[in-house]
């Protein structure tokens, strides 16, 4: 884990009067954890993002970077499996039209041509600084359900692996993970490196105070970080 140049991150966002590191800065702070991030490239212009497109590979994943737009996906700032150049110069227009409508003062620092990670089970995983009780880090099946379900579990941090396993088995629904409905069986061990790591990070890492990985894309071996946020103290 490559604490000072975490750090680095933190303090250069500071400095910019930004308490929120948008989704390439949250994801390379993960990379510096040895967190799997999928290829990706920050652009400025729809030239930029047909190179970055052909340079990683259809399909793409073209996301909206703006440090005032914290849920993108709500600001339709989200477009999956594109599959060719067509679509990214239609995806973009789209984009651009919708934020210049809806967000006319947001500060629009690019977009995020990003390859698509396969198919698996969503969870959320994340840590939070807590100001009486320290570091806890949070559990729960992910996507957009979390938010309705509220179904997490949460820990104190640091926590070990059989806590972390303890986590998942306590929300209601761990049987996605396991086989359900002739599913295949996801990575356990897997989430539970993702959970013991974002507790370390937030121990270690000074500056942070929420760190969520959602979704953390899980497969039969192995789990790929599709969407990482992060607020600063």
């Amino acid at each position: 884990m490559d604490v000072r140049s975490m750090e680095r991150i933190v303090k250069e966002t500071l400095s910019l009067g930004r308490k929120v590191l948008v989704e390439p800065e949250a994801k390379e702070l993960l990379r510096l954890a040895s967190f799997p991030v999928p290829k990706s490239r920050v652009v400025k212009d729809v030239t930029a993002a047909l190179e970055a497109a052909r340079e990683i590979g259809f399909p793409v994943a073209l996301k909206l970077v703006s440090p005032d737009i914290i849920h993108k996906s709500d600001a339709g700032g989200v477009f999956l499996n594109i599959m060719n150049e067509k679509e990214i110069e239609e995806k973009w227009s789209s984009v651009i039209l919708g934020v210049a409508d809806d967000y006319p003062t947001a500060l629009i620092e690019g977009f995020l041509v990003e390859e698509m990670a396969p198919r698996g089970a969503e969870v959320i995983v994340g840590a939070i600084r807590d100001e009486q009780f320290g570091p806890a880090v949070m559990f729960g099946i992910g996507g957009v359900t979390v938010e309705i379900m509220k179904d997490v579990s949460f820990r104190l941090a640091p926590i070990t692996r059989e806590e972390a396993f303890e986590m998942m088995g306590e929300v209601k629904g761990f049987p996605i993970l396991t086989g359900y409905r002739g599913q295949t069986i996801k990575d356990l061990g897997a989430i539970a490196d993702a959970l013991i790591k974002l507790g370390d990070i937030m121990g270690r890492v000074d500056g942070l105070k929420e760190l969520e990985i959602n979704p953390l894309i899980v497969h039969e071996r192995g789990a790929v970080v599709a969407d990482a946020r992060a607020v600063l103290e």
